[in-house]
Formats: C-alpha cells, sequence, structure tokens
C-alpha cells in the first residue's frame, strides 16, 4: 500500500492571511467609529489598536506592515477629553451669554375672536364696531313712530267698550248681517252713496274753515250733481266727472286750528271719539241735512238706516278681532291712527316726495255721523 501524500501547507497558509486581514481591517473600523462616539460626548470602552495593516502584492501574497501601536492609557484619555470638551462646547453659550440676550418666556396664544368673519369686515370698513348689531346699527334709518293713543280715563272706557261690544253682538251685528243677507249689492251701494252725497255740505264748510278753497267747492259740486243726476246721490256721477270725495269734520277743523292732542273717550252705542270729535259731533249737527227733517216717522228710520250701513262697512274688520288679546287696544290704537291721517294726512302728502295712491289716500272712516244722532244738545 503505497502511503498518503502531505498536503501542501502554502494555500493554507495564504487563507489564513487573507482571514487574519480582514479581521484586522473590521477591528480598525470599530475603534475609528468608537472615537467618532467619544467626540459626541459618549465614551465606549477603547479597543487595543491593530499591530500592522495589511498590503496587497502583486504575486496575490500579503505582508503585513508594521505600525506603531497606540496605548489603551492614551486612548482612554484622549476620549475623555473629547468629550469635556463638547460639554464645555455646550455650556459655554450659555454662561457667557449677557442677561440681555436670555430668551423671554413664551407669550400665550390670543384669544380666538368670537366674531364672524362678516362682523370682522364690518367693523374694518366702518370702524368703531366691535360687534355688528343689525337692531342697533347707527346707519340705517331711525324707525317709524307710532303715534300712542292719549287714554287717561282707560278705567272707564274700558267698561264702556264692554258694553258696546255686548250691544254689537246682541243688536248690531245681527241687523247688519241680516241687512247683507237680504238687500241686494246695488241697493246697498245705492243707500251708502245716497247718505255719504248728504255730509257733503258738511264737508264743504269745513274744508272752508280749514283753508281748502278747491276741496269746498268739489264738495259742492260733488252735492250738486249727486243730487240731480244722481237722483238724489243714489248715483255717483260726480265720481265719473273726477270730482274727488273728501270727507271733513268739524273735529278735524278744530285739529286744524290747533287742538291736535286730544283724550280717548268711548261714548255708549257710538263707540271711538275724542274729546275733540264730541264738540266736532255738536258743531257739525246744525248743518247736517237729514237733521233738518222734522217729521219724526221719516228722520228716525232714516237714522237707524245710516247706523246699519256703518255696520256693515265695519262687518270687514270683524275678522281681523277675533282671537285678538287685547280687543280694547286694538280698537283704540287703529281708530286714532286713522283719525290722526284724517286730520294731518294732507300735511305728510305735501312733505312726502312720493304721493301715495289714490286707494290709500281714501280718509273715509266708517264712524256714526253727527247726522245719525237721535238727539243732540243742540236741539231745541
Amino acid at each position: 500500500m503505497r502511503p498518503h501524500a502531505p498536503t501542501p501547507l502554502a494555500p493554507l497558509a495564504g487563507r489564513t492571511t487573507r482571514v487574519r486581514g480582514l479581521l484586522t481591517t473590521t477591528t480598525l473600523a470599530l475603534s475609528l467609529a468608537a472615537a467618532g462616539c467619544a467626540s459626541t460626548g459618549s465614551s465606549p470602552s477603547p479597543s487595543p489598536a491593530p499591530a500592522a495593516l495589511p498590503s496587497a502584492s502583486a504575486t496575490g501574497m500579503e505582508t503585513p506592515i508594521a505600525t506603531a501601536p497606540m496605548p489603551a492609557d492614551a486612548t482612554a484619555s484622549q476620549t475623555a477629553g473629547a468629550g469635556m470638551q463638547a460639554d464645555a462646547a455646550l455650556q459655554a453659550p450659555v454662561s457667557a451669554a449677557p442677561a440681555s440676550t436670555v430668551a423671554p418666556a413664551p407669550t400665550p396664544a390670543p384669544a380666538e375672536d368670537p366674531r364672524t368673519q362678516a362682523e370682522i369686515d364690518y367693523a374694518a370698513i366702518y370702524g368703531g364696531q366691535d360687534s355688528y348689531n343689525p337692531v342697533a346699527d347707527p346707519t340705517l334709518p331711525a324707525p317709524a313712530q307710532m303715534s300712542g293713543g292719549y287714554d287717561p280715563w282707560e278705567s272707564y272706557n274700558r267698561k264702556m267698550h264692554r258694553f258696546n261690544n255686548a250691544v254689537d253682538r246682541t243688536i248690531a251685528r245681527p241687523l247688519a248681517r241680516a241687512y247683507v243677507a237680504v238687500v241686494p249689492r246695488p241697493i246697498r251701494l245705492g243707500v251708502r252713496n245716497f247718505f255719504s252725497n248728504l255730509g257733503q255740505p258738511v264737508s264743504a264748510v269745513n274744508a272752508l274753515l280749514q283753508g281748502k278753497p278747491k276741496q269746498a267747492a268739489q264738495a259742492i259740486g260733488r252735492f250738486a250733481l249727486n243730487s240731480t243726476l244722481g237722483i238724489g246721490g243714489i248715483f255717483d256721477p260726480a265720481s265719473d266727472a273726477r270730482l274727488s270725495r273728501r270727507s271733513e269734520d268739524f273735529g278735524q277743523t278744530l285739529g286744524i286750528w290747533g287742538w291736535e292732542k286730544s283724550r280717548y273717550v268711548e261714548l255708549p252705542l257710538f263707540g271711538p271719539r275724542t274729546v275733540r270729535d264730541v264738540f266736532g259731533m255738536v258743531g257739525d249737527a246744525p248743518l247736517s241735512p237729514l237733521r233738518q227733517v222734522n217729521d219724526d216717522a221719516t228722520r228716525i228710520p232714516l237714522q237707524g238706516l245710516q247706523l246699519v250701513d256703518v255696520r256693515t262697512q265695519l262687518l270687514a274688520t270683524d275678522s281681523l278681532r277675533e282671537g285678538v288679546a287685547d280687543d280694547y287696544a286694538l280698537v283704540r290704537d287703529a281708530w286714532m291712527q286713522r283719525r290722526d291721517y284724517q286730520i294731518f294726512g294732507d300735511r305728510r302728502d305735501e312733505e312726502d316726495e312720493v304721493a301715495l295712491p289714490d286707494y290709500l289716500r281714501d280718509d273715509s272712516l266708517p264712524i256714526v255721523p253727527a247726522g245719525a244722532v237721535p238727539v243732540m244738545p243742540t236741539d231745541g
């Protein structure tokens, strides 16, 4: 048997040299990384420096390169010195900085503005407004002022109002509804024209007393035309002739003369009035054509028919009073405002730049006229 031949040692020695060189290179990289960590303040345990660095040869063999070894104590001292320098660099600006350069305490964030963007824009445009209040906006015009009724006798007036409402529910309103149900509309319109025509002489006199000669002439013209061509005023040819119909009484004349404010009073059976209008009724009674009729059998039925006609005109307002919390205040304020326009409407129309439409200029007010009052103080 042939003996086993020995394995050559040269290749094995070359592989060992390569592995040793790779380990040496890895150890050097770790040492350099440890030195970098020491410069930032960390102090890892020092590693022994390698004895030699490998160098490549042209034949593929590697021969060690001799290097000067670094003592372990020197490496530790350098690492500790680098850490102390880093700490000193971090502390130096704070200790050396003067007191004036110390950063101030942080300012708290401002509270969120509760206003909307529209309110902020409004304040930026107009100024002086922390928040926009549409109710108290100074740029808006002044609100309309409603004339309040002067009613110092309210306690008495409320009692009389309840009495009049009771009479109205039991007598006046049923008669007015029966009148509408039985009498055809053309006849009812003729009756209304007849009583309206009878009031034109009173309107003409009061228009003259108020300094309105043109209106007085129109009232006289209406009375003459309707009494003749209109067959006693049943028809209204004066309106076709463009003669306007205006209602004037002595209560309005007293208001034009200066008695502008008068206390409210409610009369039994005749409803809302003012003290001024009570004197006005006394002044108008002698001029009423109906009161010039001496035959009671003729005059009293005519006066009753006139009262029913007035209540018929008020049927349209009954629905407005249903369910009202305070019927007395509603009737009083509505009547006072309408009466105020009757007296001072012409003056306001002259001051306004835009004239009111014709249907708003109608100053008729369905009230019991002086001619329908059965007994007046002036009666002898």
